[in-house]
């Protein structure tokens, strides 16, 4: 697949210089839109279920969601480690390197994301049943996943393909991968769903289809595009293997540590009825929908923080991680007070029974606030991610989804039933948040103090880890020369 002709563009470090807002703000827009597409599609597929009049469909695809959550963390996982390694070493100049380690993610991530695959079909139903799903509802969730969950290789090279984009600083085309998926989704949805009459099988197949189209244009725009991609060989996944673990496997902990912590919500919640996980399939897709550049913010803070790292800018790291919190504060507080003022608008048109419409109510007038808090954590992670301390990230993130989370569900699930454990959650984020956000701050003093690049982290799979982890940090490239070959010297220079 590789391809020799011009040489690579010269790569700019955009983000040392000018206004650390401005950057910030302009990369969040722009991961945004292609985000909050997916998101908006996947609140309208819950929607376009409602119309058929079953609450144990919606009560179905809030299950299956739950465990869908599991996949798609660890194909984040990949991606980042992916993205960190792929900016990395273009961001040095080492284009050729750059391409095998493209190549390398995109076959590291169908391998990882199908393996998990394949170990999840056989215990779908007990899978289920341990969050709570029975009957009929059960019954849905499964037929759901097991048409789903065989395409997620092609979800993983979809999220490969955009992680490599964003690393060499395309961020119109990786936001492009993701929107595509999400139109193809917005046609095939009511189409299959209603037109067709097939239910929830109608919205699996259409995940799927559009998982395909997500695939094809990320392949398409990093091999034909850029022409970051050579041909696959054993001997370069092998020499990538240990460098992509020892982001790929941190990163994944730390990202599976939410959904952890949203199944034990949805266990909590299952005792409460079907009206109870179908308010809270509803609130699990208004989350990403309402706070979705909440999501994109950490992605976006990564190039920013990493150059200037590599430039020795602490005091722009720092003022970064500032005006990260700055704009969350300010955007979490307007989101908040649209919900609590359309509350009752947003509860109603997912015909839901009257206590599913009084809890998702709930939500958007008191437990939406809490994501000043979580965007705390989600700043604060980031910036681990990027300082070199991955581990930081992760150890608050399982904090957050157990200490932060099942205590504080279980006492208010107990006393105050399903709204006590919607509040609960909420509650739980807080400190954490807070916790997070001092020890972040630290983080930066101490390598501004030593006036050094940061140390990498203990490396958990061979490899040194990379002294940032989510760099998007060099200008989009046409073609390169293959001068040099799997074993350059891209761990030399590191």
């Amino acid at each position: 697949m590789s391809r020799s002709s011009a040489p690579a563009r010269p790569i700019a470090a955009r983000f040392v210089h000018g206004s650390t807002l401005r950057h910030v703000a302009t990369m969040t827009a722009a991961g945004s839109i292609g985000l909050m597409a997916v998101f908006v599609v996947d609140l309208l597929n819950l929607f376009y279920i409602s119309l058929l009049g079953e609450e144990e469909l919606a009560a179905a695809i809030g299950y299956a969601g739950t465990v869908m959550f599991f996949i798609t963390s660890v194909a984040i996982g990949v991606m980042i480690s992916g993205s960190a390694l792929v900016s990395r070493a273009v961001g040095r100049g080492q284009v050729a390197a750059g391409r095998r380690l493209s190549t390398s993610s995109l076959l590291y991530m169908s391998v990882a994301t199908g393996l998990v695959s394949v170990l999840m079909l056989p215990v779908l139903t007990p899978l289920l049943s341990l969050l709570g799903a029975s009957g009929r509802t059960l019954d849905l969730a499964r037929d759901f996943l097991l048409i789903v969950l065989p395409s997620t290789p092609l979800l993983g090279i979809g999220m490969a393909a955009s992680g490599t984009l964003r690393g060499i600083g395309d961020a119109r085309r990786s936001m492009w991968v993701t929107l595509s998926g999400g139109l193809a989704t917005a046609v095939l949805d009511p189409l299959l769903i209603l037109g067709l009459g097939l239910g929830v099988e109608g919205a699996a197949i259409a995940s799927v289809l559009a998982r395909i189209v997500m695939a094809a244009y990320g392949l398409n725009a990093v091999v034909r595009v850029h022409r970051l991609a050579e041909r696959p060989s054993l001997a370069g996944l092998l020499t990538d293997l240990g460098p992509l673990s020892a982001i790929a496997v941190p990163a994944i902990l730390t990202n599976v540590a939410t959904p952890v912590g949203n199944a034990y919500v949805t266990y909590a919640l299952a005792p409460h009825g079907d009206a109870a996980v179908a308010a809270w399939a509803v609130i699990g897709r208004l989350i990403p929908v309402a706070f979705g550049p909440l999501f994109a913010l950490t992605g976006a803070i990564g190039p920013v923080i990493g150059q200037n790292v590599g430039a020795g800018r602490y005091d722009r790291v720092r003022q970064s991680i500032r005006d990260s919190l700055m704009l969350t504060l300010v955007y979490v507080l307007a989101v908040w007070a649209v919900l609590a003022l359309a509350r009752n608008l947003l509860a109603g048109v997912f015909g839901l029974s009257p206590e599913g419409v009084h809890l998702v109510a709930f939500f958007c007038l008191y437990a939406a606030g809490a994501y000043v808090f979580f965007g705390a954590l989600f700043v604060a992670n980031a910036a681990f991610n990027n300082l070199g301390a991955p581990l930081l990230s992760t150890l608050f993130n399982w904090g957050r989804a157990s200490l932060g989370t099942i205590p504080f569900v279980w006492i208010g699930g107990h006393y105050f039933g399903a709204e006590g454990v919607i509040a609960g959650q909420a509650l739980g984020s807080v400190a954490f948040g807070v916790a997070a956000l001092i020890c972040a701050f630290a983080v930066v003093r101490r390598l501004h103090a030593g006036s050094r690049p940061p140390a990498p982290a203990t490396p958990l799979a061979g490899a040194e880890l990379p002294a940032f982890s989510r760099g998007e940090d060099a200008s989009a490239i046409e073609a390169a020369p293959m001068e040099i070959g799997p074993a350059d010297d891209v761990s030399r220079r590191s």
